[in-house]
């Protein structure tokens, strides 16, 4: 049976992989590359992963070293549709390798992400003793890290204004929950081991799962050497799971000449994932989303009515429909190509909540709950016929977009005019990831908000036309 691995993502609710934490590729995949044998680094690497394999991994991929770091390069012709490389499960690292009454200890508090982490701090603890340390050594070290959950105060205050800085919190909270029942699991299970993981550790150990690993039917698992390889946004190189054959391969989607890096694609991400997940950002990123959050004011007196409304017609079955599970939502919105077409990029359900917002008495809901019934379930999808209130849920569109465009623009300025005098390299890479993701985000909320700029001009005409219309008459 084969297996087409995604990989592993801690933000939102895909899991996803990626390659390197300190890597900033373009999606076009061409780097400034300066291929470099690595002989005294890792000319021992590809034998030792055979020798535990049993097999041979590759006849046609070497390492080497691109601006980027580690890599992968063709060591001869390589023709679309060849097999790259093939790297057994035995050869690779899951999560189903810790002690048993740790692994059972953990049930499902801690998921495989924390659970593989454990694994790794294992080996490392073990040091020289460990027949993991040729990997271990070459995974990316603390200071090459730049995922936010590793980013200090001031750094972290330079994208305030965007969804990934609460969702930063809430990963390292959540990474804190599963260290302490790790750790609690050590304690019980093994009190004789005196070098524990800390939450130091597991945190570095965490990321570097999170950002490396791919699916598979363990779970997830770290397959080491094809996690040199770096990603290119139009290759259709990915990884592939053969479980009658019990291992991974990379098929290559177009030729290599020797000397050519060889690239894989591992996702389609928004630069807010890439930085939390993966510890780095894109210039251009055609994926860039923006998190959007609406709420049902405290004061509305329909308050209680609309959540209630909100919280009846939800349903996880229908296509584009946001679970309504409180007083604010949270969308996703696309960067949107035309102002004047359907408005493809913004969601029809954070469109419908607007509707709901605007609605001032009983039988406004009333009358699309009816409506709801009579079609597919979905609430507010229609417009609204009062033409005074569909302008107005879009006028609450409109200023709580404009809002957030201010609020990142505030941000992007602070960023330009700040000046320090002494700045290390990890702030140079980190500030420059920060504009990225906000400048991404600026030209997403751009885009969307001349949408509903060009509806309500639409509308405004449309509703004073019939006015005139009615006075004539």
């Amino acid at each position: 049976m084969l297996l087409c691995i995604s990989t592993v993502k801690l933000f939102g609710v895909q899991q996803q992989r990626s390659f390197s934490l300190a890597k900033r590729l373009s999606l076009t995949g061409k780097l400034p590359l300066e291929p470099q044998t690595q002989a005294s680094l890792d000319k021992d690497f590809l034998p030792w992963l055979e020798q535990i394999a049993g097999s041979k991994i590759t006849n046609t991929l070497t390492i080497g070293k691109s601006t980027y770091g580690r890599s992968l390069f063709a060591s001869k012709v390589i023709h679309a549709g060849d097999c790259m490389l093939k790297v057994p499960f035995k050869a690779q690292r899951a999560p189903d390798e810790l002690p048993l009454d740790i692994r059972v200890s953990l049930t499902d508090e801690v998921g495989n992400i924390g659970k593989l982490a454990a694994v790794l701090i294992s080996e490392k603890k073990m040091g020289q003793k460990s027949r993991w340390v040729p990997y271990i050594s070459r995974l990316p070290q603390p200071a090459e890290m730049h995922s936010t959950i590793f980013w200090g105060e001031d750094e972290f205050s330079m994208i305030r204004c965007s969804a990934i800085h609460k969702e930063t919190v809430k990963q390292k909270a959540q990474i804190e929950k599963e260290f302490s029942i790790v750790a609690q699991a050590y304690k019980q299970h093994c009190p004789m081991v005196i070098k524990r993981p800390d939450l130091e550790d597991f945190m570095y150990a965490y990321a570097l799962v999170g950002s490396r690993a791919w699916e598979t039917s363990k779970g997830i698992s770290l397959i080491p050497f094809a996690d040199f390889m770096n990603h290119d946004g139009l290759s259709a190189s990915i990884v592939i799971s053969d479980e009658d054959k019990q291992l991974s391969e990379v098929t290559a989607d177009r030729n290599y000449s020797p000397g050519d890096e060889v690239f894989i694609k591992y996702g389609e991400f928004s630069n807010a994932t890439l930085m939390l997940d993966f510890g780095f950002t894109l210039p251009y990123n055609i994926h860039d989303d923006v998190q959007i959050q609406m709420v049902v004011p405290n004061d509305d007196p329909l308050r209680i009515m609309k959540l209630g409304l909100l919280r009846t017609h939800h349903t996880r079955t229908v296509k584009d429909i946001d679970i309504f599970h409180s007083s604010c939502d949270t969308f996703t919105i696309k960067e949107v190509k035309s102002a004047i077409g359907k408005g493809k990029g913004i969601p029809q359900s954070l469109r419908a909540f607007a509707r709901i917002l605007c609605c001032t008495i009983p039988q406004e809901l009333n009358d699309l709950s009816k409506e709801a019934a009579q079609h597919d379930g979905r609430l507010a999808r229609l417009p609204l016929k009062d033409r005074s209130r569909e302008l107005e849920a879009h006028k609450i569109l409109l200023s709580h977009i404009n809002r957030l465009i201010e609020d990142h623009s505030a941000c992007i300025k602070e960023m330009e005019e700040s000046k320090c005098y002494f700045v290390s390299q990890r702030l140079v890479v980190r500030r420059q990831m920060a504009r990225d993701l906000l400048s991404g985000e600026l030209r997403v909320l751009r885009s969307a908000a001349e949408w509903p700029s060009h509806y309500c001009t639409t509308l405004f005409s449309e509703h004073s036309l019939y006015n005139i219309n009615l006075r004539m008459n």
